[in-house]
């Protein structure tokens, strides 16, 4: 039997793996992965029914047929609500087991189409080395276009891991500084000490150990962008000179008189409230006036899980190129688990999962037991890990149609501002976008 079904689904363009027991079977099918499992329900040592079961749980994404020569309408249903696929009573009906082994392949490579397909949109929505086809993202892109030729400082806010320093560089690049350097600084990776000099530089001797002049960020970043990254950790002191330099354009060196004429386009980021950190003393009010001429708000991906496929595919392709893997994409169970992680770490943390599960997975597709193990093997629930504020707004009586027109009226229909005015998320605004019809 075993040898005539071989001949068949090799027959039928399947790479085909033979077994005569099931613990030999259920001990190497994390090493095999097959797409289709075809079981004897008799066995000598474990019967396929339990097979069955072990299966569902090691390896959901495989379709499973039982054979028996003992057939009952009694056994194909529990057959059947066991998770298998088919079941089939011997002499087996050849006919049928095309059927099924067709209905198998058509499914993988619908699968792999999707991927693909997934792949190529991914190419298609991205922006300056971002993914997104959300309407928080294609708005946020329409933000930077519009922005970029015109801003001279900006302000990104965010949690950590949305994608503040793409923001930035897609400012620079599309604007009139783009032939000139980008330079990135990140405030929380420096000891107090050392701001003042980092930014502004330093002469010979200005301090112990400053055995040579040094340049600063902001002369390096002359006639181009410098990025100050987290730049609610800057100190109170720094935050003051910081402040002239962007009223004035003067840098002073640590330990000179002399100041030096710069022209630098200024994008901060942050992923901390600076109104927050104004009220409580912690930021300078006019510093941040200062920085917050244009505000550029990046929704986490929580609240844009419709990205999450394309992202996912970008991430595979590059990661299956730098390992040699013929990695295509993932396995609807996968895909379930990605959509419903919380991503405290968003966009980052994401390609971190997926950068694990690559180099687990042996296969073309990620398994939902490989992606489950990059996780950190918790699977995840997402409604447990809602904000607050998103279970609040979803009980909150509805606005009704006439304040959210009118609010986006004197916003000119920008609707990151509306959602402001209103005191919502702009996830909460476009749910309430759809129920009015005014999309």
């Amino acid at each position: 039997m075993l040898a005539l079904v071989q001949r068949f689904a090799e027959g039928e363009q399947f790479e085909v793996v033979t077994r005569t027991g099931g613990r030999d079977l259920i001990a190497e099918l994390p090493a095999l992965k097959p797409d289709v499992t075809l079981l004897d329900r008799q066995m000598p040592d474990v019967g396929g029914v339990d097979i069955l079961r072990a299966m569902r749980e090691l390896d959901p994404e495989c379709q499973v047929i039982l054979m028996t020569a003992f057939g009952t309408i009694d056994s194909a249903i529990e057959a059947v609500k066991l998770g298998a696929l088919d079941y089939l009573s011997k002499p087996l009906d050849f006919a049928r087991l095309r059927e099924l082994l067709a209905t198998v392949r058509f499914g993988i490579e619908r699968r792999q189409r999707l991927m693909t397909a997934d792949g190529e949109l991914a190419t298609r929505f991205e922006f300056c080395g971002m993914i997104g086809r959300s309407p928080a993202m294609q708005e946020l892109f329409d933000m930077i276009r519009r922005l970029a030729p015109h801003a001279r400082t900006a302000l990104i806010t965010g949690e950590t891991g949305t994608g503040k320093e793409l923001v930035a560089r897609a400012l620079h690049k599309l604007g009139p500084r783009r032939d000139r350097r980008f330079v990135a600084f990140n405030c929380s990776a420096v000891v107090e000490t050392l701001f003042e000099s980092e930014l502004f530089g330093h002469i010979r001797g200005a301090f112990t150990g400053a055995v040579d002049a040094k340049v600063g960020l902001f002369e390096s970043a002359d006639g181009g962008t410098l990025f100050l990254d987290e730049v609610g950790e800057l100190p109170l002191p720094v935050q003051a000179k910081l402040l002239r330099v962007l009223e004035q354009g003067d840098v002073q060196r640590v330990g000179s008189t002399d100041a030096r004429r710069v022209d630098v386009r200024t994008v901060a980021a942050t992923n901390r409230r600076l109104a927050t950190e104004v009220a409580a003393g912690r930021f300078r009010q006019d510093l941040y006036y200062r920085l917050n001429v244009v505000e550029i708000g990046l929704e986490p991906l929580r609240d844009r899980s419709e990205d999450i496929p394309y992202l996912t595919a970008a991430f595979i392709k590059e990661f299956a190129e730098r390992f040699h893997k013929p990695l295509v994409g993932v396995s609807r169970g996968a895909e379930r688990l990605l959509h419903d992680a919380p991503w405290p770490g968003n966009i980052r943390e994401l390609r971190n999962v997926i950068e694990r599960a690559c180099m687990l997975s042996e296969g073309r597709i990620l398994s939902e037991r490989e992606v489950l193990a990059a996780l950190g093997g918790v699977r995840p629930s997402r409604a447990a890990a809602a904000r607050p504020a998103d279970a609040r707004e979803e009980f909150e009586p509805a606005l009704d149609r006439l304040k959210v027109e009118r609010v986006l009226q004197q916003v000119g229909g920008n609707r990151s501002a509306a959602a402001r005015v209103l005191g919502i998320s702009r996830r909460a605004l476009y749910r309430r976008l759809d129920m009015f019809g005014l999309r």
